[in-house]
């Protein structure tokens, strides 16, 4: 077994109940022996990677800890035939960063089925520009498409569209021949969500109704929701006859109040979307598509790269909502 010194961005819980970050020094021979020692070239930081290092026991049971649940990086020592030393690979959901230390240190030790070889035509690094929330867009699109969506259908709705998940819906939309809408509450983002693809821009106040009533007058054929509560309940009361909205996400709140009458009287189908246990051949067949014809233009999207020194104030910001695009954390 080899070991090797590495750095981490390390979460622990005081004995007053607060939580406290520091990067330490740990060794290989430190991590779980799941069967795939990798060393991290990117990760990229998540909403959920943020509620981990606040604490949030939801996400992660036990600390110290290290989260970040994406890494991309080189194959070190592997007990699987799938995987040998040198090969470039992707780790995304499963258990990664939530209770198994994850993608904020630079090294990982995974089970052999939860990682993918690098598809060709991405790179290390645009694997973490895409990371979980391009995937989770990905499988969004992928559940719509399955249940019949079209871009002939008419319009195409995103909520929280300048977040991770978001902008990244919106550009495979788009490029997917999609007339979309992107939903914001960040009224100077209009220029990049043009760039992005977005046909139309509206104030995120128009998919946040509170009159009460059961239906409202149908405007979108169908819908990927990164945002949850009353703005997907909005949603639902607003879509076209037989429309699609995939659930991705619950930044607003994760409770959802609503009648059944989207379900009942226009045949409305709720999608939810779970991209961290995607099953494998599914999961390849996604990274694919997003390595080939859903590849975003990464020029459009905004990206800040970051260390690990930078990683507390970004998460800090996420959780504040401040965050527009993707960060992408390199060792």
């Amino acid at each position: 077994m080899i070991n090797l010194p590495f750095k981490a961005f390390w979460i622990t819980e005081e004995t007053d109940g607060t939580f406290y970050h520091q990067i330490i020094k740990r060794n290989t021979d430190e991590l779980p022996q799941n069967g795939v020692l990798i060393k991290v070239a990117y990760s990229s930081l998540n909403y959920k990677d943020a509620l981990s290092a606040s604490g949030n026991k939801g996400v992660t049971r036990h600390y110290p800890h290290t989260p970040g649940i994406d890494a991309a990086g080189i194959v070190v020592e592997s007990n699987s035939t799938d995987f040998n030393p040198g090969d470039e690979v992707i780790v995304t959901g499963y258990d990664l960063g939530m209770n198994t230390m994850g993608g904020f240190g630079e090294y990982i030790n995974v089970p052999a089925d939860w990682v993918v070889p690098l598809p060709t035509g991405l790179s290390l690094k645009e694997s973490m520009i895409l990371g979980t929330a391009g995937f989770t867009a990905a499988l969004s699109m992928h559940h719509l498409i399955r249940c019949g969506q079209k871009p002939e259908d008419g319009t195409l709705l995103v909520t929280g569209a300048t977040g991770g998940v978001g902008s990244l819906s919106v550009s495979i939309a788009s490029k997917l021949g999609f007339n979309v809408t992107a939903s914001t509450g960040k009224s100077d983002k209009k220029e990049y969500l043009e760039l992005l693809g977005a046909n139309t821009i509206i104030d995120r106040g128009v998919v946040d109704d509170k009159s009460g009533k059961m239906l409202l007058r149908p405007q979108w054929a169908g819908a990927i929701d990164t945002v949850g509560g009353n703005t997907l309940a909005t949603v639902l009361k607003s879509l076209k006859t037989h429309g699609n909205v995939a659930c991705c996400g619950n930044v607003a709140s994760p409770l959802l109040s609503t009648s059944v009458f989207p379900f009942i009287l226009n045949g409305v189908n709720l999608l939810g979307v779970n991209s961290a246990t995607t099953p494998m051949n599914l999961r390849k067949n996604l990274w694919a598509k997003l390595a080939g014809d859903w590849k975003p233009d990464f020029s459009s999207i905004e990206i800040d790269t970051i260390g690990l020194l930078d990683l507390q104030k970004n998460i800090e910001k996420i959780l504040c909502g401040q965050i527009t695009g993707r960060v992408v954390v390199e060792h």
